[in-house]
């Protein structure tokens, strides 16, 4: 698990910038995630399970979590509901980042608890529109506008 940008723990929180979760088991994945996500301007943490991404996800209280749904362990579709569960999951904007396409993985997805579905790899447009759909969110609804 790393964190780059602004620790967690710091007051106040910058509101412009967007806490981030990203999970994968790939390692060059997360890791371009993470600097991507970086170089946007945001704060960045990234777990490699669905575990670590809970426990990850207590500490860091996220905005935005991309989960790949092929995790080892515990798939992506198994955490998702885990993650709804928590206070900060209940806010969160939950994204399914995976290699699939089929349609009723995507269906799986919306059950899961998922508010989106992206397919590998994940487009810096449709990321930098995520993340500002993730700060627009109030209390785990998007707000209008």
């Amino acid at each position: 698990m790393s964190v780059t940008g602004r620790n967690a723990d710091e007051a106040p929180r910058d509101l412009s910038r967007c806490r981030v979760l990203a999970v994968d088991d790939n390692s060059d994945i997360r890791e371009s995630l993470s600097v991507v996500i970086d170089l946007l301007g945001h704060d960045v943490m990234t777990a490699l399970d669905g575990v670590t991404a809970l426990a990850a996800g207590r500490e860091f209280a996220p905005d935005l979590v991309l989960l790949d749904v092929g995790l080892p362990g515990m798939s992506g579709y198994e955490v998702a509901p885990l993650i709804r569960a928590e206070a900060w999951g209940r806010r969160s904007l939950l994204v399914a980042v995976t290699g699939w396409a089929r349609e009723a993985d995507q269906e799986r997805a919306e059950r899961s608890g998922f508010d989106a579905y992206l397919i590998k790899p994940v487009d810096m447009h449709v990321l930098r529109t995520l993340i500002d759909r993730a700060m627009r969110r109030d209390g785990g609804a998007d707000t209008p506008g």
